[in-house]
């Protein structure tokens, strides 16, 4: 009989048990031993849950206190000198150190950079690694959380994050080449493995996700040689483990690796399964990833049942396994959970246990068994009703999309034009500054939206509070010297469900919570039908905000490209038309914020980078249609005013061509983790308009000195021309605490005040 599994389960809990235990720790609110208890308890319940959903084989190894590439970093002792007194001493605060830095008990850290994981809206912290580095292996977590699944009765399958990608995924400080070190890291791979066959473990899981990049021959021979040398130790059997889109090229490089299993993405890539069955060696298992693990719609099982079928006839079923495309780390934990969505939605979706769940109904189906054929039918009902919703299709978003044109996307005048305009109408200093949008998100604020939503608060009450804390941040950006302030976005929830809550077409989950990076969770929208603006959405908030001060006040929205990809998106129609309807309805926020006196206008996408296809081949197609939707949305407005945007942890070297075709008048990018590496991609390529490279990491919460961002600002103008240069934070401000965001914005300021001077002299 197949076997139903999974490659990864979420982490955070259904109701985000991790998030509070791990800020509960950081606080000093917890015991030592309170973090683990919890940690433990998640990962026992998430397999117990998963077990009875229908699979037969849990990960495990897959849990993580942080980031999963962490772990492996600290397990194969591939961390900073600079860390590595305190992990000695405190494993557990090194750990969260390397995560986001520490500024206490003699310690001055940084963490390591961040970065999105492949395509998804997933940080992982990026290893830093030297040449001649050493490795060996730390800890024993993979075994230690094979024992414990065990001991409860679960066949498991420890994962581990294959050699290769490990190094590709890390970075090396002296810049040499990072797979030179792949001979000293596999004797820790070796050593692991020996241990986990020891210990009696049958299978495990290694993944290699870079298998669907574009690989040089390097990486090529890395891989050969990395499986070869892993075939010659005592292991158990080895599942390599790719997902995310298809193998294409890199298919007969995979067949010749010798493993015993392989999991291929079939929901992202059904059309690659006769390719690999052809090639599939024989007597080799074959994973098959039926259920997309990246969205939250019923799957269609009819499609799912027939690659099913077609793997079945070619390997059989004891070598074949149905599972997940990907981990389910990026979906919600349990349906079950969301009591107040409308019926008709609800049927629609399936969160992680429902996933395992249909995974068991092919299984059912597969092997002929009666009871499948009535989940079939279910199945096939919902699919039906949703495709047929009036919900869904509103024909007057769908002309308006069809009948927009290019036109509409052109600003009218160059840069150089527009910027002799808005310098005359905002009589801004040199190197002027800002903050990216967001301040602190309280414990009184958050309180206050709970009272709100629950009704202990009426309206009034709650607007009179909000345009306290409004105020109260603008005098507290007078008082610090900003040139250009925000409002506070205090009456945000998040940057993206604040306005899909807002705009047609959009549903939202109570508990469909999603893991961004360590304690940080979202909780995606879902976009079910076409998308449009019933009323304004900001203008009041900018108006009120602006009214407080003669110094500019920036309106904040979140971009099309951002709203799409930090969502659940719908699949019944393309990704391009969806984002086309969501600009044209942020058009008319950027108009009316316009018109309501708001002279600078910050419109973020921090995704844009991550929506980039994974192979170069599909780059121009996605960018052509990503920076239209930004250019549609944005450039309706006059010369005077200034339209901003904002980009988080990019490489921008690969899109920087696009970045400059958005014809944003400034933006700001992340940049002090990394320091200012990232700004080479706009050197380079003289990039003609505003930056605001950021100069200290807000995701820390140690304040970096004055010295410290007057250095980077010092290496900053070195590179950039001084009329172009802007100075800011990294990111958003809203999970920072007032008196750290106060200090830091504070020598922000003062740091700016000595580049001008220099600047004058």
């Amino acid at each position: 009989m197949s076997i139903v599994t999974h490659l990864g389960f979420p982490r955070i809990g259904a109701k985000r048990e991790l998030k509070f235990a791990l800020e509960a720790h950081w606080r000093g609110e917890a015991d030592a031993q309170e973090l683990p208890r919890i940690a433990a308890d998640l990962r026992q319940r998430h397999w117990q849950l998963a077990r009875e959903a229908g699979a037969d084989v849990v990960p495990v190894n897959d849990f993580s206190l942080y980031d999963h590439v962490l772990d492996h970093a600290v397990l194969f002792d591939a961390v900073p000198d600079s860390h590595r007194p305190l992990l000695a001493d405190d494993a557990l605060a090194g750990y969260f150190a390397l995560a986001r830095g520490r500024q206490s008990g003699g310690h001055d850290l940084r963490a390591l950079e961040m970065t999105k994981w492949f395509d998804t809206n997933y940080h992982y912290l990026v290893p830093e690694l030297q040449r001649g580095q050493r490795f060996r292996l730390s800890g024993d977590k993979p075994l230690a959380h094979w024992r414990e699944a065990r001991e409860l009765g679960h066949d498991a399958r420890p994962v581990l994050l294959g050699p290769v990608s490990f190094l590709l995924l890390a970075k090396t400080v002296d810049g040499s080449e990072r797979l030179d070190l792949l001979d000293a890291l596999l004797p820790c791979y070796a050593e692991l493995l020996g241990q986990l066959a020891a210990a009696g473990v049958e299978w495990v899981q290694l993944d290699e996700p870079c298998l669907v990049l574009d690989l040089d021959e390097a990486a090529r021979k890395a891989y050969a040689r990395a499986y070869a040398a892993l075939a010659e130790v005592a292991s158990p059997k080895r599942l390599l483990a790719t997902y995310f889109g298809p193998l294409l090229d890199n298919l007969a490089l995979v067949q010749s690796l010798p493993v015993h299993g392989l999991h291929v993405d079939l929901a992202r890539a059904p059309q690659q399964l006769s390719a690999v069955l052809d090639s599939l060696p024989e007597g080799r298992v074959l994973s098959t990833g039926l259920i997309d693990g990246r969205n939250i719609w019923r799957a269609d099982l009819d499609q799912a049942l027939a690659l099913a079928q077609r793997a079945h006839k070619a390997v059989g079923s004891e070598h074949l396994w149905l599972s997940s495309s990907c981990s389910l780390l990026h979906v919600p934990v349990d349906l079950a959970h969301e009591t107040a969505l409308a019926a008709p939605l609800k049927s629609w979706l399936a969160f992680a246990r429902q996933k395992i769940a249909e995974l068991a109904v092919v299984r059912c189906a597969l092997d002929g068994e009666a009871d499948s054929e009535a989940a079939l039918n279910e199945a096939r009902r919902a699919r039906a009703t949703r495709l047929l919703s009036p919900l869904v299709q509103k024909p007057a978003v769908r002309e308006r999309a069809a009948a927009a044109s290019a036109e509409h996307g052109q600003r009218q005048s160059t840069f150089a034009q527009r910027s002799i305009v808005q310098q005359q109408a905002l009589q801004l200093p040199a190197f002027p500054t800002t903050t990216i949008g967001s301040f602190p998100q309280t414990g009184p604020v958050r309180e206050a939206r709970a009272r709100h939503r629950k009704g202990s608060i009426d309206e009034a009450g709650y607007v009179d509070f909000l345009r306290a804390e409004t105020e109260r941040a603008v005098r507290a950006q007078e008082q610090i010297g900003l040139d250009v302030l925000v409002h506070g976005e205090f009456e945000r929830n998040d940057m993206v469900e604040y306005f899909g809550e807002q705009l047609s077409g959009y549903a939202f989950t109570r508990n469909g919570w999603v893991q961004s990076y360590g304690s940080r969770c979202v909780k995606p929208p879902i976009i079910y039908g076409d998308v449009a603006r019933p009323a304004p959405m900001t203008v009041e908030w900018s108006r009120y905000a602006q009214s407080l001060t003669p110094l500019p006040m920036k309106g904040m929205l979140t971009g099309p490209v951002t709203m799409l990809a930090w969502s659940f998106v719908r699949d019944d129609q393309q990704r391009a038309e969806t984002c086309r309807q969501i600009a044209l309805a942020l058009r008319d926020e950027v108009l009316e914020l316009e018109a309501a006196g708001i002279g600078i206008i910050q419109i973020d996408e921090p995704a844009l980078r991550e929506g980039l296809p994974l192979r170069r081949a599909d780059w121009a197609a996605y960018l052509d249609w990503a920076v239209e939707s930004f250019r549609l949305c944005a450039n309706g407005v006059a010369d005077a005013t200034q339209i901003h945007t904002h980009m988080c942890y990019s490489e921008f070297n690969d899109i920087i061509e696009a970045v400059a075709a958005m014809d944003a008048d400034v933006v700001s990018i992340e940049t002090s983790r990394s320091r200012m590496e990232l700004l080479d991609a706009f050197v380079r390529y003289r990039y003609p308009n505003g930056i605001g490279p950021g100069v200290y990491d807000i995701h820390s919460p140690r304040v970096p000195s004055e010295q410290e961002m007057l250095d980077l600002l010092r290496k900053a103008r070195g590179l950039i021309p001084p009329q172009q240069l802007w100075v800011n934070p990294d990111c958003g401000l809203k999970t920072r605490d007032w008196p750290e965001v106060k200090a830091a914005l504070e020598q922000m300021v003062a740091a700016t005040r000595v580049l001008r001077a220099e600047l004058a002299a």
